[in-house]
């Protein structure tokens, strides 16, 4: 019998999609395939390469009308956001194009008589990208086109919750007329996938996921010599000081708390407020989110779906549950929100106070609509609180006093500090993390830099 992997919908319960899981022939001459593809590939102009990613950005983007009603079924974001997924695929995509000839440019050590020194960023070979289902575009984007732009050939396994993912990305490079190898997208199982990674036929993985998954990966890779990129767990903290705008903080950690139901590795998870304000603070926070409209992700009224699975929301509950036990208080009458129920991937979100970090729901990550949020009363207290964590992936300070956010924020354990906004990726800065939150780094001049190796000629003109 031919074994599949499924998309369960958030929205019903019902299978989405369901797709054959590849044959051992089936991954066997995918690799061979992609080898064989590389050395053409690699051959092209970065000038020819990016002609043909480019096609893939806009083929992808043609699918829009497609691709925003299939995010909602397959892991639950209301349809009035689908379309913002594909301008940041877009802008993440289009500048990795941009900057692809300086960031594969030789570099020259200072000019010796008779001599001609550089050194050549040259392709790894093979890349195998592991792509999660929270934000499914923007995740495998990262690693694609810069892996394609710097002459390697990629293999993508995309998360069960998120299949059509990879066949759309599929369909885009073969529109673009790829040549044969360059790309294939593989559905696999985890087993699979990291029988792959031990066989030592892979030359880069680059992986999107839990902490657990990570460290699998990392099993999976240690008797080889390959790259490998981590973007793990996170449990983003934000500081809001006396003197921020404070209607801009609120309304912008809200939205960094709760939009896509909190299912985003670098989404709010936790907030520390200066006891000046924080009343003030908690009171706007509390009014933006009763707005919220928890329904059917197909609705163009819902602002809050689904979570992707019912039992991740069923985690988030315990959380929140263990911390009330334990002294919280939830800000947020779950009643009001018609469709949570245990069980249901259906939640309401929630902001809880009178927390600590003796609480799970400020130590582990959540990955759900919740957020807590401590009074502090000053920065030394706050960068403790901040640093009182086994994740660093991205930390927000919401001030009018830029030095200070500087200084403050090179005393932050984390891999981006954001002053002012949050939940963002610029793809002109290094996307990196720090403790749990994994290695590596995608995107800029830097995330080339995982993808190629360093090659250097020493060139003796006299003898």
């Amino acid at each position: 019998m031919t074994e599949m992997t499924r998309c369960i919908s958030p929205i019903d319960g019902s299978v989405y999609l369901e797709r054959p899981v590849a044959t051992a022939k089936d991954i066997e001459e995918a690799l061979g395939a992609a080898r064989i593809a590389q050395a053409g590939w690699s051959a092209l102009s970065i000038a020819e390469r990016a002609q043909y990613c480019t096609s893939i950005v806009d083929n992808v983007l043609a699918m829009e009308a497609d691709i925003t009603p299939e995010l909602a079924w397959q892991m639950g974001r209301p349809v009035r956001f689908g379309a913002g997924e594909l301008r940041g695929f877009e802008e993440r995509a289009r500048y990795m194009i941009e900057i692809a000839e300086e960031a594969l440019a030789p570099t020259e050590p200072t000019p010796t008589d008779g001599i001609r020194r550089f050194i050549q960023r040259v392709p790894v070979g093979m890349v195998f990208i592991i792509a999660p289902w929270n934000y499914p575009y923007l995740t495998a984007v990262n690693s694609l086109i810069p892996a394609l732009m710097a002459g390697n050939t990629v293999i993508l396994k995309h998360a069960a919750q998120t299949l059509g993912v990879g066949e759309r990305l599929q369909a885009a490079c073969d529109k673009a007329g790829l040549p044969e190898g360059v790309f294939k997208n593989l559905f696999l199982t985890h087993e699979q996938a990291a029988a792959m990674i031990a066989s030592n036929t892979i030359d880069q993985v680059n992986f999107t996921g839990s902490v657990s998954g990570g460290r699998a990966v990392s099993a999976a890779a240690a008797n080889t010599f390959m790259g490998v990129g981590l973007e793990l767990g996170g449990k983003d903290p934000a500081y809001v000081r006396e003197d921020a705008d404070l209607d801009h903080a609120v309304e912008n950690l809200v939205d960094g708390a709760y939009f896509n139901s909190g299912q985003s590795c670098c989404g709010i998870e936790r907030i520390y407020v200066s006891d000046k304000i924080y009343q003030d603070f908690i009171d706007g926070f509390i009014a933006l989110t009763r707005a919220y409209i928890l329904g059917n992700p197909l609705d163009e009224a819902t602002t809050l779906g689904p979570m992707a699975k019912s039992a991740t929301a069923d985690f988030v509950r315990r959380q929140i549950n263990s911390a009330v036990s334990s002294g919280a208080r939830a800000l947020i009458d779950t009643k009001d929100f018609k469709l949570d129920a245990a069980g249901s991937a259906y939640m309401a979100p929630q902001a809880l106070i009178d927390v600590d970090h003796s609480m799970a729901v400020m130590m582990e990550e959540s990955f759900g609509p919740v957020v807590g949020i401590m009074k502090v009363g000053d920065d030394d207290e706050t960068v403790r609180l901040m640093n009182d964590s086994a994740y660093g992936l991205s930390a927000s300070i919401w001030t009018a006093d830029m030095d200070c956010a500087q200084i403050l924020g090179g005393q932050i354990e984390t891999g981006t500090v954001f002053m002012n906004r949050c939940d963002y990726l610029d793809p002109a800065l290094a996307w990196t993390g720090v403790k749990n939150t994994g290695r590596g780094a995608t995107l800029s001049t830097i995330g080339y830099s995982t993808l190629t190796q360093p090659k250097s000629f020493h060139l003796k003109c006299k003898i």
